[in-house]
């Protein structure tokens, strides 16, 4: 039988404020697991909290920074295990840089990319790591993005940044599978959120076409003939997360309808 049930772990979720993020806290609180959510926005994130499972006596929190300072992401992660003690869950995930074709891009937005991802990613896994030794047990998931397996379209910063986590997290897996600890990345194709709704909304005017035009060509390119759910793709990082993973690490799973076109 599927073991499923995190009770008695911790997981740190970020970018946790709304939209997939949200999504996923909600799914491992429900396999049993005590949520801290993490992003900026503390009234969002209270908001969030209130919608937690409790029935299994998990404890959820709230720790805020912003992203873009990877000093303050790192100083206020190492304060909180001051009180949680350990995590053995770890959801890397934060939005993604502005569109844009890039040979036009600065570099400073490489620069400012490069840090808001990996470089984060990387600060909180070191901080978090040797709890995660310690317990024998560790899922560290990254929220990344199809274009690591098929670059889009104007995104230039996005699909190069995006990459180079990819094989970071790669690379972590060959090292701490001895340990227990599977690292894995989880790839959002279109998904019902607020960035969604933002990116057809520009590109309908992009297009010169109507929101409703837009929608349904966007949809025409999706085997599934359908955008997805954040539910749907926090379900796959439940069982990421969870004991019956186990044997799973290093791999780049798209949850995307079939919209990626190559293996």
């Amino acid at each position: 039988m599927m073991n499923l049930d995190i009770s008695g772990k911790h997981a740190l979720v970020c970018g946790s404020s709304q939209g997939i993020g949200k999504a996923i806290a909600q799914q491992l609180a429900a396999q049993g697991a005590n949520v801290t959510l993490f992003a900026r926005n503390a009234e969002k994130l209270e908001e969030v909290k209130s919608t937690l499972d409790t029935s299994k006596g998990q404890t959820h929190f709230v720790i805020t920074a912003d992203f873009s300072k990877t000093a303050q992401v790192k100083e206020t992660i190492e304060s909180h295990l001051n009180s949680v003690n350990s995590f053995e869950i770890l959801i890397n995930n934060t939005g993604g840089p502005a569109p844009g074709p890039a040979h036009l891009a600065e570099s400073q937005a490489f620069i400012d990319a490069f840090n808001q991802h990996l470089i984060n990613n990387h600060n909180l896994v070191q901080t978090i790591l040797p709890a995660m030794k310690s317990a024998g047990y560790g899922r560290i998931i990254n929220v990344i993005s199809t274009s690591v397996k098929q670059p889009l379209p104007n995104l230039g910063v996005s699909n190069t940044v995006r990459g180079a986590v990819a094989n970071w997290a790669k690379t972590l897996a060959n090292e701490l599978g001895q340990f227990n600890i599977t690292v894995n990345n989880v790839l959002p194709g279109a998904t019902n959120t607020v960035r969604l709704e933002a990116i057809i909304k520009n590109k309908a005017a992009k297009l010169e076409k109507s929101i409703e035009e837009t929608e349904a060509l966007e949809k025409s390119i999706i085997p599934m003939r359908r955008f997805g759910e954040p539910a749907e793709f926090a379900n796959v990082v439940g069982f990421l997360s969870s004991p019956a993973a186990a044997y799973v690490t290093g791999v780049n799973i798209p949850v995307d309808g079939g919209r990626t076109g190559c293996l």
